[in-house]
């Protein structure tokens, strides 16, 4: 499984631990690219990482701001995008395996505990994608609409 990730320059010290940590647990990852300047804005990763996760449908993402909050919002601009901003642990699980999210946003002044964000990650990278019947009916309604409008 491919995993994108990309950060604001908020986010960059945690990007550079997170590749780390999850390149040391064998995973492939691809940084999206854009450089980093105190100047730059969050759309830009989130919109960019939103269109490789959907060109790659194994892929999942994750985003890296000061909140995750911007970030989040932008992502989930992206049709065929479903972003989570995860604080906890539940709220990465039931991010994917309730909403079928595919992207993960993650705020680096937020969440500052190391361990407690490999955990998230881990979770999300690890949880199943929804499957029971009541999951799947609101992703699909949720899907139906965004192509709808």
């Amino acid at each position: 499984m491919k995993i994108f990730i990309g950060c604001d320059h908020r986010g960059l010290d945690l990007k550079l631990k997170l590749t780390k940590h999850l390149k040391e647990n064998g995973l492939d990852i691809e940084d999206i690219g854009i450089e980093n300047s105190p100047l730059d804005d969050y759309p830009e990763f989130a919109f960019k990482l939103g269109e490789l996760v959907v060109a790659n449908p194994l892929s999942l993402g994750i985003l890296i701001c000061g909140s995750g909050v911007g970030m989040s919002i932008a992502a989930n601009k992206v049709k065929g995008i479903r972003c989570v901003r995860a604080v906890s642990v539940d709220d990465a699980f039931k991010g994917k395996n309730h909403n079928g999210c595919n992207v993960i946003a993650i705020g680096s002044e937020v969440t500052t505990d190391l361990n407690l964000v490999k955990e998230i990650i881990d979770t999300f990278i690890n949880t199943k994608s929804a499957s029971e019947e009541r999951h799947l009916k609101r992703v699909k309604a949720i899907n139906e609409y965004e192509e709808q409008h």
